[in-house]
């Protein structure tokens, strides 16, 4: 791992639950920052999800430290403001108005740290839909994505959460541009992030397809595309797999890899826009003549050849890809029961390295003594506060 993280140093807190605000702690988290959690008594509800939740906290939440909180008691709520006090970055993500209503607003905690960066993750930006309550898939059915998903007439939301990840993405990096103007003017700014213009920023280019052709896009499993093959083949034995041929050169190949060389010969197939054109009469022969070949035969004359393709894997299966296992990409994290499994890790390397895991996922309160202490707080004091129920600890819950 980078001995020496960019964020080092860097404390934020985070009032966060559910996907979106928990992406940004742990982006900052894996970069080097003290992100500190600040959760209900009874904790994230993410930590007792089912179904395609079941997952949400381990995923999102490595790298940081636990304190739980009841900020409804006085108390709780001044264990809260003393953290604030020492903090370069608050993030939140509950609906609009609730922070306000905690006395955890921007105006309020800016009064006490002038140089606090406080990020809010939203449904929306300021406007006419900021009252409502929005939700991934809300925007994903307003914001055009569900619409270019799915067949035409059956609109289908991603595969998995992009807003939430995104916009938790977006509002880190607006932390980190904000970090960067505070070096510069000694003061601190809020930060909005929002799940419907992180949508928008997605179909942008959809959007500016019609602005440059006056034509709309057509749903992704309809739309013309702009390769002459670039798509999922069913072969032997009723395998799938997933194959593209996106140029001129990557044509000549190909061809010759599989003894097509009559079509090689074809002035109507001879360049890229020519097969996009013929794909109604072209299609169905190279499926055809490609169907006997299993799917792993097809990948290694692919492979070979330098030709783009990809086996259709299911998310349980990349556990066992053998690139991610080998270049680094998975990590061992501790899951909700207490058991082991593998997570992805960040995208990218600083200085050749990944970025790994520092501290596993916290236990609820993990950290709630060990932060009022360092808050200013005895330990009668921190005793007295966790027998009221205004905080709780790990071995309490």
């Amino acid at each position: 791992m980078t001995p020496n993280l960019p964020y080092t140093g860097i404390r934020v807190v985070e009032f966060t639950h559910m996907v979106m605000g928990p992406t940004c702690g742990l982006l900052l988290g894996d970069l080097g920052a003290e992100v500190i959690k600040v959760e209900p008594v009874e904790g994230d509800a993410t930590r007792r999800l089912l179904g395609s939740g079941a997952g949400f906290f381990p995923t999102f939440n490595r790298n940081k430290k636990s304190i739980a909180l009841d900020l409804k008691r006085p108390e709780g709520l001044e264990a809260a403001r003393r953290l604030v006090a020492t903090a370069d970055i608050v993030s939140e993500n509950f609906k609009p108005g609730t922070m306000k209503k905690l006395g955890l607003d921007y105006a309020a905690l800016k009064a006490i740290n002038p140089r606090l960066i406080y990020v809010s993750h939203k449904g929306f930006l300021p406007g006419p839909y900021d009252h409502r309550t929005a939700l991934d898939e809300v925007v994903q059915m307003m914001g055009g994505l569900a619409y270019m998903t799915g067949r035409a007439g059956d609109p289908l939301r991603a595969g998995t959460s992009v807003n939430d990840i995104m916009g938790g993405m977006f509002g880190a990096i607006g932390a980190m541009a904000a970090l960067r103007q505070r070096e510069l003017t000694g003061e601190g700014c809020e930060v909005q992030s929002a799940l419907f213009e992180n949508n928008i920023f997605l179909v942008a280019q959809h959007m500016m397809q019609f602005a440059a052709t006056g034509k709309a896009a057509d749903p992704m499993p309809s739309r013309i595309s702009a390769w002459g093959i670039y798509d999922v083949f069913t072969v032997k034995d009723g395998e799938q797999i997933f194959l593209a041929v996106v140029s001129d050169r990557q044509w000549q190949v190909f061809c010759k890899a599989f003894g097509l060389q009559e079509m090689l010969a074809d002035p109507r197939l001879a360049t890229n826009n020519d097969r996009v054109r013929a794909r109604e009469w072209m299609m169905p022969m190279l499926r055809s003549h490609l169907a006997g070949h299993a799917a792993a035969e097809l990948a290694d004359v692919f492979e070979r050849h330098e030709l783009p393709f990809a086996p259709i894997t299911k998310p349980q299966e990349l556990f066992d890809d053998p690139h991610l296992n080998a270049s680094g990409g998975l990590a061992p994290v501790r899951m909700n029961d207490g058991s082991e499994s593998k997570v992805p890790l960040l995208p990218f390397t600083i200085g050749g390295e990944r970025l790994g895991i520092r501290h596993q996922p916290p236990l609820l309160g993990e950290h709630t003594a060990e932060l009022l202490r360092a808050a200013g707080y005895s330990d009668a004091q921190v005793e007295a506060m966790l027998a009221a129920g205004a905080a709780a600890g790990a071995a309490s819950t």
